[in-house]
This record gives structure tokens, C-alpha cells and sequence, in this order.
């Protein structure tokens, strides 16, 4: 048994806010009753709910992983006609949703998915999945100053946690350097800002792994579905990242 408006989100009918406000406006019909309760639960393969009029039906789970070029809005719609992800779903009937965000500047590895539990137990605070970027950064910052960022480094919103941080590459002529960098947070923007704060601002950033999951060789703009076995893998990352979190304090 579940909440109505939650079975209404994943049917891919509206978000979870628009499906409360469609069941407080007396639009939505469980077993042939108008439901105006939010707390009401229903069995979504045995009862019949219906929205302004029409049954609906669960959709099936879709789990995707994208390539996102930069210049890519992580978003539904953009109002300045900016291409969103969605662009590059081509075949995908389903409605997804980005897991997490990649700002428009970063490419690299998105999630989508319509499993509204499978996207909160990713990109929940105290699961600290990790993620893995690769960073170009202007000049080529001191064991030091990288080390700063192993030990967390203090940002206007707060301290950050430890980071696993290494050379990559380092190019003298061009004075710049590559950096793979390992975060434990979801933050706007937190890589480019940590890196901002020992003045090596980054030019290039890209998100190969997620949880464990790997970017590998997928062409920049193409998409595939994720195998039962990494789906089951992310979700085990993510309660195992939470279970470390709590040793640790």
C-alpha cells in the first residue's frame, strides 16, 4: 500500500506536489470514490485510480545512464531554449528524472530514472555516495594545497568532508593540470568552488563514476539502460556509504 500521490508520480502523470494539489482538488477517483485525502493509500495493482477520469497505470522503471555534453541544461525545460537533457533521450517513452545535477558547464555521467525511492536513496545527504570527477585546473597546485582538499576545506556554506584527491596529468607548457577528485556530497557547484578556494579555478570538469558506476567509454550525448546488477550495486553503495558516514562520527 502506498500514498496516492506517490503512485500518481511514478505513473508519470505529474511531480508528487502537482499530485497532492490534483487530489485536494477532487480530481483524482479510487475505486470509483473522489479522494480529496492526502494521506489516502492504495494498492496500485489492485485498486483502480483514476485521474480526471482516466485509469492510470504504473510505469515500468527506467534506470539511465547519459553522457551529458557540456552546455546542457540539467533540467525538464529551459525558458531561454537552452538544449536540456531530455534532448538526448530520443526512444525513451517514459518520463525520467535526473538523479542529482550536473551543472551546464560540466559533462560527464547523469543518472535518470522515474524511481522516485531509487533517486532519493542516491542523492540523500546522509548516504554520501560517492562521486568521481576528472578537473582541468589552471596551474598546477602544491601537494599542499591538495591537501587541503583531503582534509576538507571550508566553503561559504560550511566545511566540506574529506575528499580523495590525485594527479592525473600535469602539462608544464600549458600550465594546467588534471586532477581526479572523489566527493562525498551532492553541494551546487562544489568542485569548481573547492578548487576556487586553493586558487586552481577549474576550466574543464567531467563526472566519469557514480557510486561505483562507470562512465567508461559511453560517446558524449549517447545514453544506455543500466543493468539489474548495477542498479542493485548503486543502491548497495549508497546504504554502504551511509552505514561508513556513521562509523566515522
Amino acid at each position: 500500500m502506498e500514498r496516492l500521490q506517490k503512485i500518481i508520480a511514478q505513473a508519470g502523470i505529474a511531480s508528487r506536489r502537482k499530485s497532492e494539489e490534483l487530489i485536494l482538488s477532487g480530481k483524482v477517483e479510487l475505486n470509483g470514490e473522489v479522494v480529496t485525502e492526502l494521506g489516502t493509500k492504495a494498492d496500485p495493482d489492485e485498486d483502480i485510480i483514476t485521474v480526471n477520469g482516466r485509469p492510470i497505470r504504473s510505469e515500468k522503471k527506467i534506470y539511465v545512464m547519459l553522457n551529458k555534453p557540456k552546455g546542457v541544461i540539467t533540467s525538464a525545460s529551459d525558458p531561454e531554449g537552452r538544449k536540456i537533457v531530455s534532448d538526448y533521450l530520443k526512444g525513451i517513452k517514459e518520463r525520467v528524472y535526473p538523479v542529482g545535477r550536473l551543472d551546464y558547464d560540466t559533462e560527464g555521467l547523469l543518472l535518470l530514472t522515474n524511481d522516485g525511492e531509487f533517486a532519493h536513496l542516491l542523492t540523500h545527504p546522509k548516504h554520501h555516495v560517492p562521486k568521481t570527477y576528472l578537473a582541468t585546473v589552471k596551474g598546477v597546485p602544491h601537494g599542499t594545497a591538495l591537501d587541503q582538499l583531503r582534509k576538507g576545506i571550508m566553503l561559504e556554506d560550511g566545511m566540506t568532508h574529506p575528499a580523495e584527491v590525485e594527479y592525473k596529468d600535469v602539462d608544464t607548457d600549458n600550465k594546467e593540470a588534471v586532477i581526479m577528485i572523489t566527493i562525498h556530497e551532492g553541494r551546487n557547484r562544489q568542485v569548481r568552488r573547492m578548487f576556487e578556494a586553493i586558487n586552481h579555478p577549474v576550466t574543464r570538469l567531467k563526472r566519469v563514476s557514480f557510486g561505483g558506476l562507470l562512465l567508461q567509454n559511453l560517446k558524449r550525448g549517447l545514453y544506455r539502460h543500466l543493468t539489474k546488477e548495477e542498479i542493485n550495486n548503486l543502491m548497495q553503495s549508497a546504504q554502504s556509504a551511509s552505514v561508513k558516514s556513521k562509523n566515522r562520527k
